[in-house]
């Protein structure tokens, strides 16, 4: 079976993956887009495992803090190089889980793995960016800190991304 250039672009954009990955998913499943996805997801599963015996020690810290000053979250996210953490899209992927953290009240790495993010599995939306960018990627730790009464919090980076602080204050 012929397939377009037009339809691996398609499925390239819906994925992520690579053009190659593309046009083999739907040579396998015969031009079907929707099993084309399906295919590329299990065998992404696959590489993601591949990869995680890699070594993972650069990557971004992420600041997340509430409006009201109430909470924050403070999160490390690891890649195999500094490259990569300097990559647009792990930036966005360490921006989106460390919100993702705080929005959900998540509280170990366990949990986080289990929940949706847009209405996808994290876990499957994890090993789908470790496929897209090509690198092991470790959600090394987190923490959420809360304000308690006549209490804030607040948060910032240093060395764009690799050194972040947290602090709560208290005024009786």
């Amino acid at each position: 079976m012929e397939i377009s250039a037009a339809k691996v672009k398609e499925l390239r954009e819906m994925t992520g993956a690579g053009m190659m990955d593309c046009k083999k998913a739907l040579t396998e499943t015969n031009g079907n887009i929707e099993k084309a996805v399906d295919f590329l997801r299990e065998k992404g599963l696959g590489q993601a495992a591949k990869k995680a015996d890699r070594l993972a020690s650069e990557g971004l810290v992420g600041v997340q803090v509430t409006e009201d000053l109430k909470k924050a979250t403070l999160s490390e996210i690891n890649s195999e190089t500094d490259f990569v953490a300097k990559n647009e899209n792990f930036q966005l992927f360490s921006q989106k889980t460390t919100t993702h953290i705080q929005a959900g009240n998540i509280k170990d790495i366990d949990s986080l793995m289990d929940s949706s993010i847009n209405g996808e599995n994290f876990k499957e939306y994890f090993n789908t960016q470790i496929n897209t960018i090509g690198e092991n990627i470790v959600v090394r730790r987190f923490v959420t800190i809360e304000a308690g009464k006549n209490g804030v919090v607040n948060g910032y980076l240093h060395s764009n991304g690799r050194v972040g602080v947290i602090i709560a204050a208290k005024c009786d």
